[in-house]
C-alpha cells in the first residue's frame, strides 16, 4: 500500500485525532440575522459543504463573545443559549461527516459595530441603525472608524469573563477545538500590539504586560472548557509597520503560550494598520514556518494556499503542520477532495453520493 499524502496524515492534538491536515479557517459570513447573532440555514450549508468536502477540521468563523464583540451587527455570537442551540445544529451536521468542528472566539475591540462589507455603506454603524460603542485597551481609533473607549479594570475582567463563558458554550454544543482570535487587529491583538496599547498599567507598556490579557483569557478559556479540548491561538506574526508588532515579539508570545497550554497557533499577519500587505502565493507561510522553528509549538500555515503540491510542500518540507484553505475553500468547498484525486489518494471518507465523480 502506497503511503499517503502527509495532507492526509491524521493530526492528534489531545485526545482528539483529526481526519487530516486539509483544515478550514474561520471566515466571517456577516449572515446572522442583525442583532440576534443566531447561526441560520447559511453557516448550515455554507460549513456543512466543507465536511462533504472533506475537510480534516472545519474552525467557524469570528463568533463573538459579546454583543458588543461582533465586528458587524450581522455577526455570529456566543452569549446566549438560542446561539448554542443553533450551533450545535451545524456541529452534529459536521459530525455526521466526520469533520472536527472548531470555533473561533472573538472579540472586535475598536474594529466592532462595522458595516458588513457587502453593503453600499461603510465604517461605524450608528447607534440608530444598531451599531453600538466600541472598546480597546486604549481610546486609539482605528482609521476611519468611531474612537473607542478604554477599558478600565472593570471591564478588562468582564472581557476574560465573556471568553471562558462562550467557551463553556462551545464545548456544550459539541465543538472539539476552540480557537481564540488574537489576530487581524481585533480585541486581543489590539493589546498586543504598541500601535494601539498606550496603557500605563498592568496590561501595558512592556510585551509582557501586553500580552497579558491574553494570557489570561487563555487560562479561563482552558478551566472552564477542560483538559481534553484542544485550543488555538489565532496570531498576527507582524503589524508589517515600524512601531508595532515585529515577529521577535510573536515568538515570545508563542513561548508564553506553549506554557500555558496552547496546542497549536494559527499563525497569519496584519489587520491592525491601513498598510499595504505584498501579495504573493503562500505569502505567509514563512511567518509560520519561523515561529514553529523557533518554538517547536505546532503551527497552521495560511495565506493564498490554492493548489495541492502546494500545500503538500508546506507541510513535507516541515513548514507547518496544518494548512488552511481560505479562500480557495469558498471556491471549491471540496478541495480535499480534489488534492486527493490530484495524489491518486482515495480517502475512506468519500460520501457514497459523490462515488460516480471518482471512479
Amino acid at each position: 500500500m502506497s503511503v499517503p499524502p502527509q495532507l492526509f496524515e491524521p493530526i492528534s492534538l489531545r485526545s482528539l485525532t483529526i481526519r487530516n491536515r486539509i483544515w478550514v479557517p474561520a471566515m466571517c459570513q456577516y449572515s446572522a440575522e442583525a442583532q440576534d447573532g443566531v447561526a441560520t440555514d447559511w453557516h448550515l450549508v455554507h460549513l456543512g459543504s466543507f465536511a462533504t468536502g472533506g475537510a480534516g477540521a472545519i474552525i467557524v468563523e469570528a463568533t463573538g463573545v459579546t454583543p458588543q464583540g461582533r465586528i458587524s451587527p450581522e455577526d455570529l455570537g456566543l452569549w446566549n443559549q438560542e446561539q448554542e442551540a443553533a450551533l450545535a445544529r451545524v456541529v452534529d451536521f459536521m459530525h455526521s461527516q466526520g469533520a472536527a468542528a472548531g470555533i473561533q472566539l472573538a472579540h472586535a475591540g475598536r474594529k466592532a459595530s462595522t458595516f458588513r462589507p457587502f453593503t453600499e455603506q461603510s465604517g461605524t454603524v450608528p447607534a440608530d441603525q444598531g451599531g453600538w460603542t466600541t472598546v480597546a485597551p486604549s481610546a486609539v481609533a482605528y482609521p476611519g472608524l468611531a474612537e473607542p473607549e478604554a477599558l478600565d479594570a472593570e471591564g478588562v475582567s468582564g472581557i476574560i469573563s465573556a471568553f471562558a463563558d462562550a467557551a463553556e458554550r462551545a464545548v456544550a454544543a459539541g465543538f472539539d477545538v476552540l480557537e481564540i482570535h488574537a489576530a487581524h487587529g481585533y480585541l486581543l491583538h489590539q493589546f498586543l500590539s504598541p500601535l494601539s496599547n498606550t496603557r500605563s498599567d498592568a496590561y501595558g507598556g512592556t510585551l509582557q504586560n501586553r500580552a497579558r490579557l491574553l494570557l489570561e483569557v487563555v487560562d479561563a478559556v482552558r478551566a472552564r472548557a477542560g483538559e481534553d479540548v484542544p485550543l488555538l491561538v489565532r496570531l498576527s506574526a507582524t503589524d508589517w509597520t515600524e512601531g508595532g508588532l515585529t515577529v521577535e515579539d510573536t515568538v515570545q508570545v508563542v513561548e508564553w503560550l506553549e506554557v500555558r497550554g496552547v496546542d497549536m497557533v494559527d499563525i497569519s499577519s496584519g489587520g491592525n494598520a491601513p498598510v499595504r500587505i505584498p501579495l504573493s502565493p503562500g505569502y505567509q507561510v514563512p511567518f509560520a514556518a519561523a515561529v514553529k522553528k523557533q518554538t517547536g509549538m505546532p503551527a497552521a500555515a495560511v495565506g493564498l494556499i490554492t493548489e495541492p503540491v502546494q500545500a503538500e510542500h508546506i507541510l513535507a518540507t516541515g513548514q507547518a503542520d496544518v494548512v488552511l484553505i481560505g479562500r480557495e475553500s469558498l471556491r471549491d468547498p471540496h478541495f480535499p477532495l480534489r488534492a486527493a484525486q490530484h495524489f491518486g489518494h482515495r480517502p475512506g471518507y468519500l460520501p457514497a453520493q459523490y462515488e460516480r465523480a471518482y471512479r
